[in-house]
């Protein structure tokens, strides 16, 4: 079964990402496709988001404490048919009542500015610091390296990355151009392969000539060229035993769940390992 799991929230949206792990956690043989709305703080950016949700229906979880968006939300999910469930509120309510106390109407105030906050703003600017190859030399210091051909959204998976916390650096993978060797060498960072459909491929790279007003029709979008790129790319993949995650079908959030689940794999193996 697929379900799409929309998370909608008027701060940063980690509150629900963990909420929703838990409850997943109960449940065998689902495919969740989560789809993260963060700083939804308007009526028209709700109206936006309800028009993406309403095109692939599933499951809402939303934390807004705006009394006004929260009505609209209730509103128009009933009207559409959409199912949406307040993630805080039982406990938030129950917590009221023991501590005679009414909530304070903050999004997002546990998002402090905490030690987690200053690691996640270490992280964005280490992951901007080493995009498209910058920075080999202290790879090692990553926790993530994207490898991937050009346009296969290794970029803003980075930088998505990097606003959970991971420092992430990618690198480009060009035959006439192999990475530098410390890529094969590497021991902390997960590396990770990128990967999409050649057809595919080649319409963002047009669409990308396009929108620089170049010539549409170069070997950066040849058939053979592209065919000859990703196969190299698989070649290394494959000779490195990296883990590989094609981005045709995903989004960039699905594609950094992916990763983070990958990340997450690691960790438990090492753990087991260590405990044996």
């Amino acid at each position: 079964m697929t379900l799409h799991l929309h998370l909608l929230s008027d701060s940063t949206g980690e509150t629900l990402e963990l909420i929703a792990k838990a409850c997943l956690a109960q449940f065998d043989e689902i495919d969740v496709v989560r789809h993260l709305w963060p700083m939804v703080r308007s009526e028209g950016h709700l109206d936006r988001v309800l028009d993406d949700i309403e095109r692939r229906p599933g499951l809402v979880l939303y934390t807004l404490v705006n009394s006004n968006i929260r009505r609209e939300l209730e509103q128009k999910t009933r009207r559409r048919g959409i199912h949406a469930v307040s993630a805080l509120d039982p406990v938030v309510d129950a917590l009221s009542v023991v501590l005679n106390q009414q909530a304070k109407a903050r999004p997002g105030r546990q998002h402090a500015l905490d030690a987690a906050y200053f690691a996640r703003v270490d992280a964005i600017q280490f992951s901007i610091a080493h995009d498209d190859g910058i920075g080999s030399d202290n790879w090692e210091e990553a926790d993530i390296v994207l490898a991937g051909v050009s346009r296969t959204s290794k970029t803003p998976t980075s930088i998505y990355l990097a606003n959970r916390g991971y420092k992430v650096a990618n690198i480009p993978l060009v035959p006439e151009a192999p990475p530098p060797t410390n890529l094969f060498t590497l021991k902390h960072p997960l590396v990770v392969g990128l990967t999409t459909n050649p057809e595919r491929l080649i319409q963002i790279r047009r669409n990308r000539l396009l929108s620089l007003n170049q010539a549409p029709e170069t070997d950066y979008v040849d058939t053979d060229a592209v065919a000859a790129e990703l196969a190299f790319a698989r070649r290394l993949f494959a000779d490195n035993a990296w883990p590989v995650i094609d981005v045709t079908r995903r989004s960039i959030e699905e594609t950094a769940y992916a990763i983070v689940k990958l990340c997450n794999e690691r960790i438990d193996a090492a753990a087991n390992g260590a405990n044996r």
